[in-house]
């Protein structure tokens, strides 16, 4: 038995990495010279802290970041399950779960379509829009902190580069679109 135990730890420590150290250095290289990338990891950790925030005092189960990936995809007016899906870029069958976890939190609503009667449109609930107020409120907290640490001028330089970044984005065409 104990043989057997020292020939499998043995074979262990010969299994080479699918990635050399080499590789793997010149991967951090090129993610720690990734602008977007630096946003990328910025927006979940204050996406994380702002969660943790704004759920910290809610009773219940809490909205998680699967949620929030809806919630600029809905609006006041409503939006089709389908299409929600489309604009999320899942499933129908992976928006459903979650609209019927919002729905129960009181988050958003379903209500009927004037256009069809058999369809339903998910809309933000009056809960709803108070929990986007406060989940705003969180955020204006969270960027009132970084302000502190950073500045209040890189902070406002860094709101306006970011909406010059998100207006260059949703005005450009792909190519071969």
């Amino acid at each position: 038995m104990f043989a057997v135990r020292v020939i499998a730890k043995d074979m262990r420590s010969k299994v080479e990495p699918p990635v050399s150290v080499a590789e793997q250095k010149k991967f951090q290289v090129a993610r720690d010279a990734a602008t977007l990338q630096l946003l990328f990891k910025a927006a979940r950790l204050a996406n994380e802290k702002a969660l943790a925030r704004a759920t910290s005092h809610v009773g219940g189960p809490p909205v998680r970041h699967a949620h929030t990936a809806l919630f600029p995809h809905l609006d006041f007016d409503g939006v089709r399950l389908t299409d929600l899906a489309v604009r999320a870029g899942v499933t129908k069958q992976a928006v459903g779960p979650l609209v019927d976890d919002l729905a129960a939190l009181g988050m958003v609503e379903r209500a009927p379509d004037p256009t069809d009667r058999r369809a339903k449109l998910i809309r933000f609930s009056r809960r709803g829009y108070a929990a986007l107020m406060h989940g705003l409120g969180v955020l204006g907290e969270i960027e009132g902190e970084l302000a502190l640490v950073v500045g209040p001028r890189r902070i406002r330089e860094l709101r306006e580069t970011l909406a010059l970044v998100v207006r260059a984005l949703e005005n450009r065409t792909e190519p071969g679109s």
